[in-house]
């Protein structure tokens, strides 16, 4: 037996389609009377749901250190090794770098 008809897989797929977001599953848990994880779950069964991306406070994607060190690497045409332990500095300090070797 299944949660959903197939009117209501319809309309839920078209509604989340034409708009994927979080505020999106919210407004359909409450019109159905559903949970968030409910919906998710039948969106991702119908092969529709987009997981939404994790951004920093500041809505940056993330980068790791390591990948920081990386760059600043390639930007002074170094291998990465050379650089060994720069990737124990704080996060800002290696931003820092990097963006005074793009200028």
């Amino acid at each position: 037996m299944s949660n959903y008809t197939e009117e209501q897989t319809t309309k839920i797929v078209a509604a989340y389609v034409a708009a994927p977001t979080r505020v999106t599953v919210e407004h359909l848990a409450a019109e159905y009377e559903k949970s968030l994880k409910s919906i998710i779950g039948k969106l991702s069964r119908e092969g529709v749901y987009q997981r939404q991306s994790y951004k920093t406070k500041t809505g940056e994607t993330p980068v790791t250190k390591e990948e920081l060190v990386n760059e600043i690497a390639a930007g002074l045409e170094l291998d990465p090794e050379r650089l060994l332990g720069l990737e124990k500095s704080p996060k800002q300090v290696l931003k820092t770098i990097l963006d005074q070797l793009e200028k």
